[in-house]
C-alpha cells in the first residue's frame, strides 16, 4: 500500500491563499500568452510611464554654482567677482561679490556685519590702528597686503581672497 503525498512549494506567507498571491504579485516577467499577445499587430502598444525625478538629484553643489552665475549675469556690469573670505577663529568661510560694493568702507560695514567682529578705520600712516582685527587680502601675484593700501579699482581687479587676521598677526603688512 503505498500511499502519494503531495508536497507544493510555493514562495509566499504563510495561510495565503494562491489566488491572493496572484493578485498582489508583482513581476517583471511576463507568461508566454502574453507575449504571444504582445506580438498581435493589431494591439495598440502603449507608451512606458516616465520614471518618477529621484529624490535628491541634482545635487546641491551644481544647484548653488548655477544660482552664483545667475547672479553674476544678473550683476548691474554682467560680471562679478567673487572672492572668499575667511576671519581668524570662525570655522566657516564667506564668498562675496567685490563688484557689489562702492568703496572701502561699504566693504568693511558688511565684513563687520558678516563676522560680528569690529574693523577699525584704515589710515595709510598707522593702518588699523587700534582695532583687534586687519583685513588682509591676497594680490594675484600671491601676496598678503592690508585692505586699503591700493586704491579701490586696482584692489577690486587684483584680489584673488581675503583674510580677515588678528592685529598682532598683521603687524608685518603694512604699517601695522
Amino acid at each position: 500500500m503505498e500511499t502519494s503525498v503531495a508536497t507544493e512549494l510555493r514562495l509566499g506567507l504563510p495561510g495565503r491563499d494562491e489566488s491572493e498571491a496572484k493578485i498582489t504579485s508583482v513581476s517583471n516577467k511576463r507568461s508566454s500568452s502574453e507575449m504571444d499577445d504582445s506580438c498581435d499587430p493589431q494591439q495598440e502598444s502603449v507608451a512606458p510611464a516616465q520614471k518618477a525625478q529621484v529624490v535628491g538629484w541634482p545635487p546641491v553643489r551644481s544647484y548653488r554654482k548655477n544660482i552664483l552665475q545667475k547672479k553674476a549675469e544678473s550683476s548691474s556690469d554682467g560680471s562679478a567677482m567673487f572672492v572668499k573670505v575667511s576671519m581668524d577663529g570662525a570655522p566657516y568661510l564667506r564668498k562675496i561679490d567685490l563688484k557689489f560694493y562702492m568703496n572701502y568702507l561699504d566693504l568693511l560695514k558688511a565684513l563687520q556685519n558678516m563676522f560680528k567682529c569690529t574693523i577699525g578705520v584704515y589710515s595709510e600712516r598707522e593702518g588699523y590702528d587700534g582695532s583687534e582685527f586687519a583685513p588682509t587680502y591676497e594680490d594675484k601675484d600671491g601676496d598678503w597686503m592690508l585692505v586699503g593700501d591700493v586704491p579701490w579699482e586696482m584692489f577690486v581687479t587684483s584680489c584673488k581672497r581675503m583674510r580677515i587676521m588678528k592685529g598682532s598677526e598683521a603687524r608685518g603688512l603694512g604699517c601695522l
